[in-house]
């Protein structure tokens, strides 16, 4: 009987901290109105994209700014995620077929894996970039896996597709690009 009080207390008294912390953050408001504006600015359709530097599996670094001009698939993907694993067969198939004025860019958020194995394992030849700090991710708020942004060649965002894609997808989405 006493380890049923003593447990019942217990959770009453984490649910009360949960609860009075979860009220704290709703309360919180942001330091000003130019700054929430700025975090999210980036992100926006028809915002210019955040730029960021990574390097890919081979070593080579890529600067999203330095693709000016070119047309950008930036692909946000993971090996453990199973719609990651489902598009990258179609993306193998877009990169082949897409032309030179079209860059793919997927950006992997989990670089502690084999991703040099996933990559060997299902024959992908287009650029992996390694976000080891998380920084990338952070920067696109990227909430689920698959995202991908489609990135016009003066660099504005001009669409963004959460989940897996299709080759047809792809198509239509980076020839809506100027």
């Amino acid at each position: 009987m006493m380890k049923k009080v003593i447990a019942a207390v217990v959770l009453v008294t984490l649910l009360t901290v949960a609860i009075v912390q979860a009220m704290d953050k709703q309360t919180e408001k942001p330091e000003t109105t130019s700054q929430t504006t700025a975090n999210n600015e980036g992100l926006a359709i028809g915002a210019k994209a955040p730029d960021f530097e990574l390097k890919t599996l081979t070593g080579e670094t890529v600067k999203l700014s330095s693709l000016k001009g070119k047309k950008v698939m930036l692909n946000f993907w993971a090996t453990w995620c199973p719609p990651c694993k489902a598009e990258m067969p179609e993306m193998e198939q877009f990169y082949k077929q897409a032309g030179d004025d079209v860059v793919i860019l997927a950006v992997n958020i989990d670089p502690q894996l084999d991703v040099q194995g996933f990559v060997n394992e299902n024959k992908i030849t287009f650029p992996i970039l390694l976000d080891a700090d998380d920084k990338v991710n952070e920067t696109y708020q990227i909430l689920s896996i698959p995202t991908t942004y489609f990135i016009d060649s003066k660099g504005i965002i001009k669409n963004k597709f959460t989940g897996s894609m299709k080759l047809e997808n792809m198509q239509d989405l980076t020839n809506k690009l100027k």
